[in-house]
């Protein structure tokens, strides 16, 4: 007797043969969608399937050992798997590029998508100017791949890192955090303005972006413009550095360095960076390199684009937006400097935390999420009527610190890591002569000579109705 099974619900199907009009009664599917088990296979399906061309993850079956992780993170605490009818989606997946799986699966079955031995062969022919760029966070977690602490402050050792893999030169990814910062500050005090599309709602992530074009289109016009920190610093890699260093757009191969999985589909967007590498694909293709870590003596970033403010840094964790945001909001309000910098209400690991505060004579109502199965919560909080000023939403629970491509702490729990990483980002910005991303002089240099104000087309974006994805409505 064979055994045939579904490859969405994991229905098994028992008989000589799979008749050729069989329609699966659990999820509808059609005979095309069966494949006859293997003697060793479990009696279920209990992975996620992931297309071939996902640009952020892929999933090596032959690893696999059917623990269901990643659907159970999938559908519980990201809240994709189990949000659609798997009959109108016809065995596509849906996707939003987060990776969370990755970090839960306990096999590396589900991994991120290697793209760093095409980077080599680039780095290896000399021709073109490697410019790598990394994000805030990745200084806090780097170290744990080469069994250090979560949390240690690693910032020297990864530029040297990056420089010794053959990069010519290396930037901060604060500063494009500081631009976003700037950018958005500007764009919340016109909407407050205004009262139009408000509550404003963060667009850096991009797992969470993709996750309201597919889950909530009509909330778009709610989205930030402003990109995302890597895709906004690469922008001006390519144009304003560019022409500092004398180089054509064209010979510079732009590279970051990122805690996300998610990054490597949003540059599909954007020309601007042509590869990203999470911490974990880093940390990888270094010990492939037979280099050593421990041996590295520190380095320091290149000049212009170094400079990072403390409010750029805490873009790393959950809440940190919002607090980096209110501080430049306020001083364009006002023209004073906000003096309670640390606005720890909206900090959170947890997933969901809602806040009043005053800013400038003004009540804003504000709501930090991590985890989309929380933003489901606070578009159900917003249908039933509840008003926000600022949504600030990370795809992954507790921000980019816990981002799909940082490495699996063997040591400590999630929450004790998420924890961990996420007070070394406050202690950096307390630490941090600049806090202020409007007084960071970098900032200020690029907007009085190169971008004349706010508003340029290098910084902003547009979004589109991904809800196809899912077929018919139900």
């Amino acid at each position: 007797m064979a055994k045939f099974v579904c490859a969405v619900c994991g229905y098994v199907y028992e008989g000589e043969s799979l008749p050729e009009d069989f329609v699966c009664p659990v999820c509808g599917i059609g005979a095309e969608f069966f494949s006859e088990m293997k003697s060793a296979e479990r009696e279920e399906t209990v992975f996620i399937e992931v297309d071939d061309d996902n640009p952020s993850i892929a999933r090596d079956p032959e690893k696999c050992v059917y623990c269901g992780n990643c659907k159970s993170v999938c559908r519980f605490k990201q809240g994709v798997y189990g949000y659609y009818d798997l009959q109108k989606i016809k065995c596509k997946s849906v996707c939003i590029d987060c990776g969370q799986c990755t970090l839960n699966c306990p096999k590396l079955a589900l991994n991120y998508k290697k793209d760093y031995e095409k980077l080599q062969k680039i780095i290896d022919s000399k021709q073109k100017t490697i410019i790598f760029q990394t994000s805030p966070s990745v200084r806090v977690s780097l170290a744990e791949a080469f069994g250090g602490n979560a949390g240690d402050i690693c910032t020297g050792k990864l530029v040297a890192m990056l420089r010794a893999l053959g990069a010519d030169y290396v930037l901060d990814t604060t500063f494009g955090a500081d631009m976003t910062v700037m950018e958005e500050a500007n764009e919340l005090v016109q909407r407050l303005k205004t009262g139009k599309n408000l509550p404003i709602m963060t667009s850096c992530c991009p797992a969470w972006v993709k996750f309201v074009e597919i889950f909530y289109p009509e909330m778009i016009g709610h989205l930030s413009s402003t990109r995302s920190p890597i895709s906004m610093q690469a922008s001006l890699i390519k144009t304003y550095f560019a022409k500092k260093i004398r180089k054509r757009p064209q010979d510079i191969v732009s590279v970051a360095v990122t805690p996300c999985t998610a990054k490597k589909a949003e540059i599909k967007k954007f020309g601007d960076v042509d590869f990203v590498i999470p911490v974990r694909e880093l940390a990888d293709w270094f010990k492939e390199r037979g280099l050593n870590y421990q041996d590295l003596a520190e380095s320091t970033y290149d000049s212009f684009m170094q400079t990072g403010s403390g409010a750029g840094v805490i873009f790393g964790t959950s809440g940190g937006v919002t607090e980096a945001v209110l501080r430049t909001a306020y001083f364009l309000m006002t023209g004073k400097d906000l003096k309670a910098l640390e606005i720890k209400p909206v900090r959170n690991l947890d997933g969901f935390v809602e806040a009043e505060i005053e800013l400038a004579g003004k009540k804003l109502s504000l709501v930090s999420v991590s985890g989309t199965i929380n933003a489901r919560k606070m578009f159900d909080q917003i249908k039933s009527g509840k008003k926000y000023d600022i949504v600030e939403v990370m795809a992954c629970l507790g921000g980019c610190m816990a981002g799909g491509g940082q490495p699996i702490n063997a040591k400590l729990s999630h929450e004790q890591t998420r924890k961990q990483r996420s007070e070394a980002l406050y202690k950096l910005d307390e630490e941090s002569a600049v806090r202020h991303s409007y007084k960071n002089p970098d900032v200020i240099a690029v907007y009085k000579t190169f971008l004349k104000g706010f508003g340029s087309p290098l910084l902003h974006t547009t979004y589109q109705d991904r809800s196809e994805i899912l077929g018919e409505k139900f």
